[in-house]
C-alpha cells in the first residue's frame, strides 16, 4: 500500500529547494520539519541541470545526497520531474523547443514552462531526463510518490510554435481523415477560408479582426488537451517501469484546455491541487463587496473532486503571495493557515503540503513567502503549522472518507472549451456558474461538478436528487441518452436557455430548439433574444414567487402531455410567455429555464426542488459559514468553517460529536473568527 493519499491517513508535508540553499542547512530544515509534524517533502521540480548539467551529461550527487539524508531523518519525499524548466544549453541549441505568441515570437529562456509538449527535440530530451531520474532515484527508499512537470498549462494554455502547426495538422488528419470533412465540420465556406492541403492550415493565428474561425478554436482547444496528455503519459509511462510499486504518480494544479479525467486514466494515480485563497484578498482587484473572497478555492477544491474523490494538496499557501512583477497578496491572518487547510480536507484532499519551508532570497519568487521568512526564525506560522498537526491527530478516522452531496452542477470539456471562444455561451455561463456556486455555499448545500463523458452511463449520476446543467450548448445523443436514463429512474434535471443548438463542431443545428434536450424537457423554442439594457431585469414567476432570467431569454412553449408551464415572464416586451416548463419524463422531472440563474433564481430552485439547507434539521449557521459532509462506513463528518473575521453563532439541534473538544455537544456554540469545527453524526 501506498504511503500518502491511501484511506489510512491524514498527512502534512512540505515544499522544499534544497538547491536554494546551503548543505549546512538541509538537516537543521528536516529536523525542524519533522518536529512541527511535516512527514514529506517534495523536491526537484526546478531541477534539470542538477541531473543534467550539459547535454548527454548527468551527475547524480546532488540529489543522491539530500535522499540519503531524507532517508536517515525519516523523511518521505515526492520527487519531480524537472521539465517544466527545460535548461539554458537545451533552450540555445534547440530554440524549436521553445513555445511562442500568437504572432510566432518565441518565449525566452529566463522564466519557467516556456517550451511547448510538440517539439519532437523537446520529447527526446524529456525522455531523456525522466529516463535518467526515474532509473536512478525510482528505488530510493525515501522516494514515496513522483510528481509530473509542474502544473501543466500555467503561464501559458496556448501554444502556438511551428511544432504545434505540425501536431495540430497531424490531430485533424486523425480526427476527420479528409480535408471535406474538416471543411464541413468548420464550415470554411464562411468568408472563403475552404482548405485544399493539410499545408495551408495553421493552430489560430492573429487576423485582422483579432477573430478566428470558431470552429477551429474548438478543435484547437482539444489539440491543445491531448498534447498536453500525450506529453503527461510519455513521462508516466517511463516513472511506471523504474518506480516502486507502492509509490504514486500525480501532478499539481488545475488549468485550462487540459481534460483532466483523460490524464486520471491514462497517467495519474492521483490528481493534488495548489491552493492559493490568499488571491481573494489580492491587493489588484479586491473587491470588499464579495461574500465569498477566500471561499472561491472551494469551487476549485470540488473541481479537484470531480477528477479524485480523495486528493493531496501539493502547494497550500502558508505565506503572502508575490512575484516581483505581479500576484501581490497579505499574508494570512492568524487563523487563516488553518481554515484554508481545513477547506481542503473538507473538500476531500488527505495530504496536505505547504508551500513552501523557506521564502526563497533572490529569484521571481522573493515575495512568495512559505512558513518561514527569509531569516528562518520561529514564527506564527510556525506555530500555526504545529497546531494544525495536532488537530491532525484527531481527524485520521476521516482518511479516505468521500464528500458527500445529492447537488450535482454537469459539465463537459466541449462546453467549457466553447465557452471560452463564444462570447454568447461565456455571456450566459459565467452568470449561472457563480450564481450557483454561491448560492449552494449560502444555503449550506453540498453539491458536487459532475463530468460527463461518452462513455459513461447514468448510475453514477444517481446518488443526486437533482442535477443543474445550466447552459449545454453542445449536446449529443450519447450524452442525452444518460440524462434520459437518469431522469427516467427518478432525478430532477434542470437545464437553462442556450441548450442543444450546438453540435461537436461547435455549428448551430437546424432542428427545432432545444435540440436534442426537446424530448426530455418537453420544451420548444420559437424565439430568443438576449435581455435589452432598457429592460433589465427581466422576471419569471412560478407559484408566486418572483425570480430574475438573466442575460438571456428563450421564450418557450410546451411540447407535450406531460409538459406544464409553471412560470412566465412578468415583464418587458415578452410579458406572459411561459420561461420555465416541466416536464415529467417516467418517474422523474425535466426542467427547461428561459434564462441565466441569477442567485435569487438560484435560491427558488433549490427551496422549491427541496434539496436547500440538507442539514437544516442538525445544524443552523450563518451565511458567512461553509458546510461540508465527508462520510466513510456509514460514519458522516461535518466539517463548519467560518470565513469571517468575526465570531460565528451556530446551533447545533442535535447531538454531535466534536473532534477537536473531544466530547458531545448540543445546543448554541460560538465559532471564533477564522474557526473550524469538525463534528461527527453519531457515535
Amino acid at each position: 500500500m501506498r504511503k500518502l493519499i491511501n484511506e489510512t491517513g491524514i498527512d502534512l508535508g512540505v515544499c522544499y529547494y534544497p538547491e536554494h540553499w546551503d548543505r549546512a542547512l538541509w538537516a537543521e530544515d528536516l529536523d525542524r520539519m519533522l518536529e512541527a509534524g511535516i512527514g514529506t517533502v517534495r523536491i526537484a521540480e526546478f531541477a534539470w541541470s542538477l541531473i543534467e548539467p550539459r547535454e548527454g551529461e548527468y551527475t547524480y550527487e546532488f540529489f543522491d545526497s539530500f535522499l540519503d539524508l531524507a532517508q536517515q531523518k525519516g523523511m518521505q519525499v515526492i520527487f519531480c520531474t524537472p521539465t517544466a524548466t527545460p535548461p539554458a544549453w537545451l533552450t540555445e541549441k534547440y530554440p524549436e523547443v521553445l513555445n511562442a505568441d500568437m504572432d510566432g515570437h518565441l518565449y525566452r529562456h529566463g522564466s519557467r514552462r516556456h517550451y511547448n509538449y510538440n517539439s519532437p527535440v523537446y520529447r527526446e530530451k524529456t525522455r531523456n531526463i525522466v529516463e535518467k531520474s526515474a532509473s536512478h532515484y525510482g528505488s530510493h527508499p525515501a522516494i514515496v510518490g513522483w510528481q509530473l512537470d509542474n502544473e501543466f498549462n500555467c503561464e501559458n494554455d496556448n501554444f502556438f510554435s511551428d511544432s504545434d502547426t505540425a501536431a495540430f495538422r497531424r490531430f485533424l488528419q486523425e480526427r476527420y481523415q479528409t480535408l471535406e470533412a474538416l471543411n464541413e465540420a468548420w464550415g470554411t465556406v464562411f468568408w472563403n477560408q475552404t482548405y485544399t492541403e493539410w499545408e495551408e492550415i495553421y493552430v489560430p493565428r492573429r487576423t485582422n479582426t483579432n477573430s478566428v474561425n470558431p470552429h477551429q478554436v474548438l478543435d484547437y482547444y482539444r489539440f491543445v488537451s491531448d498534447s498536453v496528455n500525450s506529453y503527461a503519459k510519455l513521462q508516466a509511462d517511463i516513472v511506471r517501469k523504474y518506480k516502486k510499486p507502492e509509490d504514486f504518480i500525480t501532478t499539481n494544479g488545475m488549468f485550462s484546455n487540459i481534460d483532466y479525467q483523460r490524464m486520471v486514466r491514462e497517467s495519474l494515480d492521483v490528481l493534488t491541487y495548489d491552493s492559493y485563497p490568499d488571491f481573494g484578498y489580492a491587493l489588484d482587484g479586491y473587491n470588499s463587496a464579495d461574500p465569498m473572497k477566500d471561499r472561491w478555492w472551494s469551487r476549485n477544491l470540488a473541481e479537484v473532486r470531480a477528477v479524485s474523490p480523495n486528493f493531496g494538496i501539493m502547494e497550500q499557501q502558508s505565506g503572502a503571495n508575490g512575484w516581483n512583477t505581479r500576484m501581490e497578496a497579505p499574508s494570512p491572518r492568524p487563523g487563516q493557515l488553518t481554515l484554508w487547510t481545513m477547506q481542503s480536507i473538507a473538500h476531500g484532499a488527505d495530504y496536505i503540503s505547504y508551500f513552501r519551508w523557506r521564502t526563497c532570497t533572490f529569484g521571481t519568487e522573493i515575495y512568495w513567502h512559505g512558513i518561514l521568512d527569509y531569516s528562518g526564525r520561529e514564527n506564527r506560522r510556525l506555530r500555526e503549522v504545529r497546531e494544525v498537526s495536532e488537530k491532525l491527530k484527531f481527524l485520521q478516522e476521516i482518511a479516505g472518507a468521500k464528500y458527500v452531496a445529492k447537488v450535482g452542477i454537469v459539465k463537459d470539456y466541449d462546453n467549457i472549451w466553447d465557452a471560452r471562444q463564444d462570447r454568447w455561451h461565456s455571456r450566459v455561463d459565467s452568470v449561472s456558474q457563480d450564481a450557483l456556486f454561491v448560492v449552494l455555499q449560502q444555503t449550506h448545500t453540498p453539491f458536487d461538478y459532475v463530468y460527463m463523458e461518452n462513455h459513461m452511463d447514468s448510475e453514477s449520476l444517481k446518488q443526486y436528487d437533482v442535477l443543474f446543467y445550466p447552459h449545454a450548448c453542445i449536446l449529443t445523443e450519447e450524452r442525452m441518452k444518460v440524462l434520459e436514463d437518469y431522469v427516467a429512474a427518478g432525478g430532477k434535471l434542470v437545464m437553462g436557455c442556450r441548450t442543444g443548438y450546438k453540435d461537436l463542431s461547435g455549428r448551430c443545428v437546424m432542428d427545432y430548439l432545444p435540440g436534442l434536450a426537446a424530448k426530455l424537457t418537453g420544451t420548444d423554442i420559437p424565439e430568443y433574444s438576449f435581455v435589452a439594457p432598457d429592460e433589465r431585469p427581466v422576471t419569471v414567476e412560478w407559484e408566486g414567487t418572483k425570480f430574475e432570467a438573466a442575460v438571456f431569454n428563450d421564450l418557450l412553449a410546451s411540447a407535450g402531455d406531460s409538459a406544464q408551464v409553471l412560470g412566465t415572464y412578468t415583464a418587458g416586451s415578452y410579458a406572459d410567455t411561459p420561461a420555465l416548463i416541466r416536464n415529467r419524463f417516467g418517474r422523474g422531472e425535466a426542467y427547461y429555464f428561459g434564462g441565466a440563474f441569477a442567485e435569487d433564481t438560484v435560491r427558488v430552485f433549490l427551496e422549491k426542488l427541496g434539496v436547500a439547507e440538507p442539514f437544516g434539521d442538525i445544524i443552523s449557521l450563518p451565511e458567512g459559514c461553509e458546510l461540508a459532509l465527508r462520510e466513510k462506513d456509514g460514519r458522516r463528518y461535518l466539517f463548519v468553517l467560518n470565513y469571517k473575521a468575526e465570531q460565528a453563532e451556530i446551533e447545533l439541534k442535535a447531538k454531535l460529536y466534536d473532534l477537536f473538544n473531544h466530547r458531545e455537544e448540543a445546543g448554541r456554540q460560538t465559532l471564533e473568527k477564522y474557526g473550524v469545527r469538525v463534528y461527527r453524526i453519531g457515535i
